[in-house]
């Protein structure tokens, strides 16, 4: 019994174990900038704690450990210039850190830069941002790549499986403006898409209301129902092909899944296209025959924006050159028939 009491004495005058991972950092404070205005307060502490698990970001708001000016906010206070954000002690998610591919594993081919603005190539296959299993986008890329940036943020957005034009905002004042082009209708967003099937029309415009749900397994979906968002793409036709036909898709509004509902809903499938288009297709598509080569994407580029800069106030037109899987499938096929290209 006595041995049992020292070794209980001796154990309990040891300090404590604590492990180099267990330990926090300390509270942060910090003063919100001009360019930082107007965000949510639940985007900026994603943005500023990064690896840290988006439920524990919401956690920590609604708990009050959050401040701003010493008060308590919730998760849609909009922050303002001079605003003193506290922030708690908040320890990243050490299991997700390790799992997640390195976020420097991918150098994105710039467009155009300058302060206000970067205009990248995003490949097919690459998400904008992450979420639904996916650790990192581009953005979370882009801001591991540039971590001395004070502001980074998407304009817009494209499907994970299209590639092309993406725009990001490196100030604040720069997203803003962007947007307020974006509600007006004013930026010109064109793709370029290979349907098959013969298209006839020089120039169609295609207003079909889309909806958005869920699948059974938890998948996003659009599909044409009445009562469902308005929406509006105009096609032009560039060149026929025996079975296939080049497009040019102008978008009058952007709606999720815009361009390959309209065109599936019109009878025409994207070549590639896993969700809405014809998958005996596809699977004929990924096979490389001795008349052409194997397509193991979706054919939807974004190859063409115009805007108007959001400091010059001049407009800006950038372009992507297509993604060479797609432009080497396209010289394979046999052309029917040729259109001016618009």
């Amino acid at each position: 019994m006595k041995d049992l009491q020292r070794i209980s004495r001796k154990d309990a005058e040891k300090p404590p174990l604590r492990s180099h991972s267990a330990a926090l950092p300390a509270v942060r404070l910090i003063t919100i900038s001009e360019e930082e205005a107007g965000q949510r307060i639940d985007n900026f502490l994603l943005r500023i704690c990064k690896g840290v698990p988006k439920s524990h970001i919401y956690r920590i708001l609604r708990s009050g450990e959050v401040r701003v000016n010493k008060g308590r906010i919730d998760q849609t206070y909009r922050l303002v210039s001079g605003d003193q954000v506290r922030i708690p002690p908040v320890r990243t998610a050490e299991k997700s850190a390790q799992s997640s591919p390195n976020p420097k594993a991918l150098n994105f081919t710039i467009l155009y830069e300058d302060e206000h603005l970067l205009v990248i190539d995003k490949p097919a296959g690459v998400a904008v941002h992450g979420g639904s299993g996916i650790s990192y986008g581009v953005i979370e890329q882009l801001r591991a790549q540039r971590s001395d940036a004070k502001f980074l943020e998407l304009v817009h957005r494209l499907d994970r499986e299209t590639s092309g034009v993406l725009v990001l905002a490196k100030k604040r004042s720069a997203l803003t403006k962007l947007h307020e082009q974006v509600r007006e209708g004013t930026v010109d967003k064109r793709y370029l898409t290979l349907v098959h099937g013969d298209w006839k029309n020089k120039r169609q415009h295609v207003k079909l209301p889309l909806h958005k749900y869920s699948t059974a397994e938890g998948e996003r979906r659009v599909r044409v129902q009445a009562g469902g968002m308005e929406s509006h793409t105009v096609f032009n036709l560039l060149k026929n092909f025996d079975e296939y036909t080049l497009l040019e898709a102008e978008l009058k509004t952007g709606r999720t899944h815009q361009i390959r509902v309209h065109l599936a809903s019109s009878g025409y499938a994207i070549a590639g296209d896993d969700k809405y288009g014809d998958f005996a297709l596809n699977r004929a598509l990924q096979k490389t025959d001795d008349k052409r080569g194997a397509l193991k994407r979706m054919f939807l580029h974004a190859h063409h924006i115009t805007f108007i800069h959001p400091e010059t106030g001049k407009p800006i037109t950038i372009k992507a050159p297509l993604a060479e899987e797609c432009d080497r499938f396209l010289h394979s096929l046999k052309t029917s028939s040729t259109t001016e290209q618009a």
